[in-house]
């Protein structure tokens, strides 16, 4: 299995280029106008991503996760959800690169073979960066009405969180 998954991608590589020949397509020019393409995408998405990093930093800096982890921690400490896990619920839908440092952070504090360590990274796999995406790929190609998307995508990130904590319950909590 492991020499058939290091021979996948050339194949792949070769059996398109191949078929490109065989229908007689420019290849190389036609990967350069993709590559182009593509360019002038990045180009386009660079203010929608600056504008979420800002938000995400101000946000953080202001302490209104610090704000919400307080307000909230007590309850969910008596549902046996650790409050430390209360920052990855807020920024999971807003960055994944956030969400990452900050499970970084629990892994590194608490251990990975930890409750909350557990938690957090079913948790980290069960939700979409929601509002990254209707900022960066919605607004880079212009998309205005997005309110079914929004909605769907905080209901989808709000089912992941809360399937997050029954599975890592069912699965971890008996195990402490």
């Amino acid at each position: 299995m492991n020499n058939l998954s290091l021979y996948i991608l050339p194949i792949m590589i070769l059996g398109i280029l191949l078929a490109g020949i065989v229908k007689k397509v420019p290849v190389y020019e036609e990967f350069v106008e993709g590559a182009k393409d593509g360019f002038k995408v990045s180009i386009s998405i660079i203010p929608y991503l600056v504008a979420i990093i800002v938000g995400i930093s101000m946000f953080k800096a202001s302490g209104g996760i610090d704000l919400i982890t307080s307000v909230c921690g007590t309850v969910l400490e008596k549902l046996l959800i650790p409050a430390d896990i209360i920052p990855i619920m807020i920024t999971r839908s807003l960055s994944g690169s956030a969400t990452l440092g900050l499970f970084s952070d629990i892994v590194t504090t608490h251990g990975a073979d930890s409750y909350i360590s557990k938690l957090a990274a079913v948790m980290v796999g069960s939700s979409e960066t929601t509002f990254y995406v209707l900022a960066v790929y919605f607004g880079s190609i212009g998309v205005k009405k997005y309110r079914y998307a929004l909605l769907t995508g905080i209901i989808a990130d709000v089912t992941g969180i809360v399937l997050a904590i029954l599975v890592a319950r069912l699965f971890f909590l008996a195990s402490i």
